[in-house]
């Protein structure tokens, strides 16, 4: 494979880790590859990001030397414009180029690829474009990670019921006899000791040699290494517990007097209550990454599109940019587009969170994956393929589930070290109560030390801060809130102050008519029309926000338009001279407005232009025009305030208009008719007063979405905008800014609440394991016990996690 120079990012599928300290271990093996400049590995996705120049040769060796697997999917490409040998040997070079692909083979006959590795279908398909061929995704043969979970829990649900079949009676033989006295003497009288042990026998060894084999394969290969993991923890603690009674079993006389028991039920009971552990965190994971597969799942399979006079049904990967497709009612739109004909509602609360169906008509745009409800409509395509909103939204949700949070990096550390510090503490048990412990000494030497063993997994630890993330960003998606990295949840929640751009955030971003007051005798319903078609003219916002009120009424005809820019327009409509124009150009005229100058001047301070009309010579109206602040924008300030955040709000705008619009909404501090670079100068002074969330849309807010430690784009607003922010709000609306703060509060009040039980559990029950408790109040804890407590441990972290599904959106 070709090694590249520059930095690039692979993402790797790991199989085998079962716990945070097997996570570490990858981490630390990835991290040691000359090249690599970064690595983060994620025990809940099942994932590695790897950034650096190393090659995925190298990467995938150090994750296999380490004692787990990289899954290789292989993909298949239609390439098409191959036409010789040398087609195919460019078509091969440029595929073996792109980071993560192991093997190439390209078919001049097929017209097709076959490619092996980890490589991003996208980043094959714009290789093999850059050589001068066009390609195009045939099937991805890889397993999905829901398809690849669902496979695995099904194992593991396999070989619980198996293991629980043969666990039984060795439960019900050993522990009947143990605390019921009736049932002892029967087995006594019956089969007698010497067969019961036997019939333990047998069925532990089948139940460690097939349902458990699992945690010998992978645990004692990891023992040896030097870098034991969770399953050694299993594998050596039911192993000990398994050769100790064959032992017993075989050889009594080799043991010391007082020494002969049998500790299968342990054994069997151990597998049997992790591999059911196992299975909760398995069926758990799979829920707290929904999130991902029913996004996936709002792209319909096929597209109509207009081909001549018909229409044909074609898979979504040949939908091209300027298509015509067809929508019916009912069905999801396929694509990013813009509606040609037709009239319809579409339900867009699926990727915006928006829960009110949205108006469609020509010239309107429409997001793919989203509902169209009753009209069909004709769409162009847009956007198609990895450029969707529904693709990047999906490509941002994966990014932040994997990544890792400030607050990880404490975990990581203790993990990676933990089960090695557990083996020593084990031994340490076993040898203090075998020198110092009661008789018989040996048989509780070993009962203890396999209880700390199997008590101190750490998986809970590991998957207490990945299992919150992923279930809180995909929480977030369905809300319309997307954190774009990870680490910016866990700085969302500690924001003191929050500042608005205004123009688009807070405010629709566009002028609109917001006041009309006509002089005694006249009617609006007379007037508008009259004065929008006089607008209709002239291209200033004011007149277009004039014109855009008076849509669907019908405009007479003009004559004789003239624009004065800066002063105002004049026309002749039905033989009657109509002027618009500022205060200034009336009084030019001649024209009194005092009986509207109190009314203007009341607007003036509102942060509103204030339009005069007069007909003939005659003020005939007074009209107003601002940007009028968003319906949502009052409900989403008065629940920040009453999250205790300080308001400040920096524009460009004149800081008549901004303190206007800022005391109406109660935000506490404004900076006004700042540039982009003084936006960010004001981010400086504002930081002083705490943690600085931004909220912005336009390109000339990128440098403070940058500059904020967490900046807010509005996914209506402009894509460098949101390539700068940290969190985007899908649907532009201010409420979500809202739910993303007590989103991020209650997933970091998730996570302290998970590690907080998950290393209480550890630090208040490996004493007990190790039977500190015994001298005084003669108090043990069993194998058997401390693996189930284990189990609940896990189940208890991804259960408190799947808690944030219920998040509510407010509106």
């Amino acid at each position: 494979m070709t090694q590249h120079s520059t930095d690039f990012s692979i993402a790797l599928p790991v199989t085998g880790m079962t716990c945070a300290s097997c996570a570490g271990r990858v981490e630390r093996a990835l991290k040691a590859v000359p090249g690599v400049t970064g690595a983060s590995v994620n025990l809940a996705t099942e994932t590695a990001e790897v950034q650096g120049t190393a090659s995925a040769d190298a990467l995938i060796g150090a994750v296999v030397k380490a004692g787990y697997s990289v899954t290789s999917p292989t993909r298949e490409l239609v390439i098409e414009g191959m036409t010789c040998a040398s087609c195919v040997a460019r078509v091969e070079r440029a595929l073996q180029a792109v980071p993560g692909v192991t093997e190439a083979t390209v078919n001049l006959a097929t017209e097709s690829a076959r490619v092996e590795g980890i490589a991003d279908p996208v980043a094959l398909i714009s290789a093999v474009k850059g050589a001068g061929y066009a390609a195009r995704l045939a099937q991805a043969t890889e397993e999905p990670a829901t398809q690849r979970r669902a496979r695995e829990a099904e194992d593991l649900r396999r070989d619980l019921i198996l293991a629980a079949i043969l666990t039984l009676p060795v439960f019900v033989l050993e522990m009947g006899s143990h605390l019921i006295p009736a049932f002892h003497h029967w087995v006594m009288g019956t089969i007698g000791q010497g067969t019961s042990w036997l019939i333990q026998f047998a069925l532990t060894t089948l139940v460690l040699a097939i349902p458990g084999r699992r945690f010998f394969l992978s645990g004692i290969p990891a023992l040896l290494k030097g870098a034991p993991d969770m399953s050694s923890l299993v594998a050596v603690g039911s192993g000990a517990a398994w050769a100790y009674s064959t032992l017993a079993t075989f050889l009594p006389g080799l043991m010391p007097p007082g020494s002969v028991a049998v500790y299968f039920e342990a054994a069997a009971m151990i597998v049997t209550l992790i591999l059911l552990g196992r299975l909760l965190e398995a069926r758990a994971k799979g829920r707290s990454s929904e999130a991902i597969a029913r996004l996936v799942a709002l792209q319909p399979v096929l597209a109509h599109v207009r081909r001549g006079d018909r229409v044909v049904d074609l898979p979504l990967a040949e939908v091209r940019p300027g298509d015509m497709l067809e929508l019916r009612p009912g069905e999801r739109v396929p694509v990013d587009g813009r509606v040609v004909s037709g009239e319809s509602w579409i339900d867009e609360a699926m990727v915006t969170g928006e829960p009110v169906p949205v108006e469609k008509v020509a010239g309107a745009s429409v997001i793919g994956g989203t509902v169209n409800q009753t009209g069909a409509l004709v769409i162009e395509a847009v956007a198609v393929g990895a450029d969707t909103m529904l693709a990047r939204i999906i490509r941002m949700v994966e990014a932040a589930q994997g990544g890792k949070l400030p607050i990880q990096a404490l975990v990581d550390k203790v993990t990676l070290w933990f089960v090695p510090v557990v083996m020593g503490l084990a031994a340490l048990t076993f040898l203090i109560w075998l020198i110092f412990g009661p008789a018989p000494a040996l048989p509780m030497a070993l009962v203890n030390g396999v209880a700390v063993l199997i008590i101190a997994c750490p998986c809970a630890m590991g998957l207490a801060t990945p299992v919150s993330i992923l279930v809180g960003t995909g929480r977030g998606a369905e809300l319309g809130v997307l954190f774009r990295k990870g680490e910016a949840l866990q700085a969302l929640q500690g924001v003191k102050v929050m500042a608005f751009d205004k123009t688009g955030t807070l405010t629709e971003g566009r002028p609109a008519l917001t006041g009309f007051h006509p002089a005694e005798g006249e009617t609006k319903a007379a007037l508008l029309p009259v004065l929008a078609a006089v607008e209709a003219q002239s291209e200033h916002p004011i007149a277009r926000a004039i014109v855009a009120a008076a849509e669907g009424m019908a405009l007479p005809t003009v004559e004789g338009f003239l624009a004065k820019p800066g002063h105002g327009v004049q026309a002749r409509v039905g033989g009657a001279e109509i002027a618009l124009g500022s205060a200034r150009e009336m009084g030019k005229r001649g024209v009194d407005i005092a009986a509207f100058m109190a009314e203007a001047e009341r607007l003036a301070d509102r942060g509103e232009s204030p339009v005069f009309a007069a007909r003939d010579g005659k003020a005939v109206a007074l009209v107003s025009v601002a940007d009028a602040v968003k319906p949502t924008t009052p409900d989403a300030i008065a629940r920040l305030k009453a999250m205790g955040l300080r308001l400040a709000m920096i524009s460009g705008d004149n800081a008549r208009t901004a303190r206007a619009i800022a005391r109406d909404l109660g935000i506490d501090e404004v900076v006004a008719e700042v540039t982009p670079e003084g936006k960010v100068a004001a981010l400086h002074e504002l930081k002083a007063q705490g943690t600085l969330a931004f909220a912005g849309d336009g390109i000339n807010d990128a440098p403070a979405l940058a500059e904020a430690d967490v900046g807010i784009a509005m996914g209506t607003g402009t894509d460098i905008a949101i390539e700068a922010a940290d969190v985007v709000l899908v649907s532009g609306r201010l409420p979500a800014l809202a739910d993303a703060i007590g989103l991020s509060r209650a997933t970091m009040r998730n996570i302290k609440e998970n590690l907080f039980w998950a290393f209480a559990y550890n630090a208040a029950l490996i004493p007990v394991a190790a039977g500190v408790l015994y001298p005084a109040f003669g108090i043990l804890l069993s194998p058997v016990l401390a693996a189930g407590a284990m189990a609940l441990s896990s189940v208890f972290v991804l259960t408190n996690a799947l808690r944030l599904k219920r998040y509510g959106a407010r509106t």
